[in-house]
């Protein structure tokens, strides 16, 4: 009985090890998250994000497979804010489930009223609810990246220094992105940005920026009563610039130029970039905004 004992415990104890040893497999809901997590873990795992490249992860449904997919991961990294509507239907373990964001409910930004669109294969969507762009506020996207490596060091404790030197030298490059942000808000504070989206809440909030969202698309020319309403705001706000997820249409463009609003692209970078990384991308916006002060 006691040799049954021993072979039994000394079982338990191989797989452990095992278990440690094992290179760790991560699902995210949104490149961000992925970009964070491959920071962190380095080597150490694989990180995945199997959003179609043309499509807003935020609305996007996984297909059963995908979601079958994401149950054999050992973490599942969640942006929370409402991000990502399938989690609540999906069967999934929710010892893997890792809400990210760290944020209570009062530090929520909750918008109202916004008109139900369509673009891509998501379908008909509203950003009415729960803002949930959290990563554009710099500071909250370091919160995120802690989050990970919390949670990574849960799974592999005996990676912990490996995981808090890659977090450490991610939020340095996240922080200098925050100042930098800073900084260049300062001369846009009395200023209106009006937005093609609804999707720069925490980004205004963290930023001290005046942003009025409109509901336009980059690759879809406004209709005249669009264009009327942009006229009004222009003159009763004195708007001079308009923020963009991406670079507009030609014809869109040149439009706000004869109305004397400059562009602004600020990719919001929920999907995996077609060139850089997140950190390239976010840099580039930073500079983008330069340029039009300049």
């Amino acid at each position: 009985m006691l040799r049954l004992l021993f072979f039994i415990l000394f079982f338990a104890l191989f797989r452990l090890v095992q278990a440690d040893d094992k290179p760790l497999l991560i699902y995210t809901v949104n490149y961000p998250l992925q970009y964070f997590a491959e920071r962190i873990v380095g080597d150490q795992g694989t990180v995945k994000f199997p959003a179609p490249s043309d499509v807003d992860p935020a609305f996007w449904v996984p297909s059963p497979e995908t979601i079958n997919d994401y149950q054999k991961a050992d973490l599942i990294l969640l942006n929370g804010a409402g991000y990502a509507d399938w989690i609540r239907t999906a069967t999934l373990s929710p010892l893997r489930l890792v809400d990210t964001s760290g944020l209570s409910l009062d530090q929520l930004i909750v918008d109202e009223g916004v008109a139900t669109h369509t673009h891509g294969p998501s379908g008909d969507h509203s950003h009415t609810g729960t803002a949930f762009t959290t990563w554009l506020d710099f500071s909250q996207a370091v919160k995120h990246a802690e989050m990970i490596k919390d949670a990574v060091i849960r799974k592999r404790p005996n990676l912990a220094d490996q995981f808090e030197s890659n977090f450490t030298a991610l939020k340095l490059d996240l922080t200098t992105l925050d100042d930098e942000l800073n900084a260049v808000s300062k001369q846009l504070a009395d200023k209106t940005i009006l937005a093609s989206h609804p999707i720069y809440q925490y980004l205004a909030r963290r930023y001290g920026l005046n942003v009025t969202s409109l509901v336009w698309e980059p690759d879809t020319m406004p209709n005249p009563t669009q264009w009327g309403r942009l006229e009004n705001l222009r003159d009763s706000h004195q708007v001079e610039w308009m923020m963009w997820e991406a670079e507009p249409l030609p014809g869109i463009r040149q439009r706000l130029e004869e109305l004397n609003i400059g562009v602004i692209v600020f990719a919001p970078s929920y999907n995996t970039p077609e060139q850089g990384d997140f950190l390239k991308v976010m840099s580039r916006n930073i500079d983008n905004l330069r340029a039009v002060l300049n």
